[in-house]
């Protein structure tokens, strides 16, 4: 089953749904169709393509937007599946400074890593075992962070949602 991107009013990203879901929004009039995927649903007299972003047709006030969830997955899509000591393919999640030594469980702490980087580091700072960052860990900003929950992202999404920087 295919997914669609929901767009405010504004062209601001609201969230991920089923097809099935947008195209009820489209037949209730509350949104419509701003790209389609190539298939179609058909039903006795209609025919609707499917839609891969809709837009709604009102504005939706969004009174507060969470910062993204913490998870060893979101941590891996926002690291790229790659090491971040070595950009070997990443195995686990690694505490930059160990929380033994009073390091968080905060995005800004926490890093993909492969297991041999892992396993030299162990319960000590990168500096100590002679790592180096490739890049340093930041919370996610803005609505890329939307389709975590719904895995990789439809290519026909990229010019509503904010490049990672």
């Amino acid at each position: 089953m295919g997914r669609s991107l929901v767009l405010n009013a504004t062209d601001e990203p609201l969230c991920v749904v089923p097809s099935r879901r947008a195209v009820v929004l489209v037949l209730k009039a509350k949104a419509e169709i701003v790209q389609a995927n190539g298939e179609a649903y058909h039903s006795e007299k209609l025919r609707l393509p499917v839609p891969s972003v809709v837009r709604l047709t009102y504005f939706v006030k969004v009174p507060y937007r969470a910062r993204a969830t913490l998870s060893r997955r979101a941590v891996f899509i926002r690291d790229g599946f790659e090491c971040q000591y070595c950009g070997a393919a990443a195995e686990n999640v690694d505490h930059v400074v160990p929380r033994s030594r009073g390091g968080q469980h905060v995005w800004e702490n926490v890093v993909a890593c492969c297991r041999r980087c892992n396993s030299n580091k162990e319960n000590r700072s990168p500096a100590e075992v002679g790592l180096k960052l490739r890049r340093i860990p930041r919370a996610p900003k803005g609505t890329h962070f939307l389709v975590v929950s719904s895995g990789k992202p439809d290519p026909t999404w990229e010019p509503y949602l904010e490049v990672l920087s």
